[in-house]
């Protein structure tokens, strides 16, 4: 018997499109689960400070369109070199995350930072930790689970391509530490596609040292272009999901994040069929 995958939509892609559209394009496709985001200027997110209106709004759509939201992006950095920057920076996190709990969600994607991984000192490292054990205290509060995204840095090179730097969240040595030193129940948000991008040669996708952490998930790849790399839909590219997929504990929602915004629709499109025509042994289904 085949075993069921839980498929949803990842919001990166809808950036650029007001949030009543991310609700029509899922639930054309069929989707029950939608990502959404609170900060960083984007259009297609929650505003930096929601106010009571943006959040009575956003769970009106959610319940006209009868699709759940319990994924939230919060856009935050924990490894800045500022020490006052980086406080303005955890204040702001906590706040959005009390939003992130008004608005329904249950999980929490946080990012650890920026800063590459080789320019860490132990005083910013130090910030960092005490920055997530004050938002997991918050979140155990609220009854949240937090999910560090697998993300590097990542730099624009000359003909518009990706360029991705290991950070704490990607350099396996750094990733050591911090699944010793955070607490448990602190999880990540496996992104395999991330982490080929940084690593390319790294083959196992840092599955061994995660499995038991990934509590959130998203699907994509990246393909080469120029001196770096350009996102594409699973399946565009080698990234064998069918095999990770297979391998892996997690059997939460799996969430396609499909990033380039001029074909979104079609890169969700062709990262569906992918998963119907590559996942042997599993089987998913969407809202008719």
């Amino acid at each position: 018997m085949s075993q069921e995958l839980i498929i949803g939509c990842g919001e990166w892609g809808f950036r650029e499109l007001p949030m009543e559209e991310h609700f029509e394009i899922s639930q054309q496709f069929g989707f029950k689960f939608l990502e959404f985001g609170i900060g960083g200027g984007q259009v297609g997110r929650l505003p930096e400070e929601p106010s009571a209106e943006d959040i009575s709004n956003f769970k009106k759509l959610a319940e006209t369109y009868e699709i759940e939201c319990p994924f939230c992006c919060l856009e935050n950095d924990f490894t800045l070199v500022d020490p006052q920057v980086h406080e303005r920076m955890v204040e702001k996190t906590l706040k959005q995350i009390q939003v992130a709990k008004d608005c329904g969600a249950t999980h929490v994607r946080l990012f650890a930072g920026f800063t590459p991984a080789e320019e860490i000192t132990e005083e910013i490292w130090e910030r960092m930790i005490d920055a997530f054990k004050r938002t997991h205290d918050l979140c155990e509060s609220l009854e949240l689970t937090i999910a560090i995204e697998t993300h590097g840095k990542i730099i624009e090179g000359d003909q518009g391509e990706a360029i991705h730097v290991h950070t704490v969240s990607t350099s396996p040595e750094w990733l050591e530490r911090l699944l010793q030193e955070l607490p448990e129940t602190v999880g990540f948000n496996y992104d395999p596609g991330n982490l080929k991008a940084v690593n390319p040669d790294d083959r196992t996708y840092l599955l061994d040292l995660l499995d038991s952490r990934i509590n959130y998930c998203h699907l994509k790849d990246w393909t080469r272009r120029g001196d770096g790399w350009e996102a594409v839909a699973i399946g565009d590219d080698d990234l064998d999901y069918d095999e990770l997929i297979e391998k892996m504990s997690f059997r939460g929602v799996y969430l396609i994040e499909y990033e380039p915004i001029v074909d979104l629709e079609d890169g969700i499109r062709r990262s569906l069929e992918y998963l119907r025509s590559a996942t042997d042994g599993f089987s998913f289904e969407v809202r008719e």
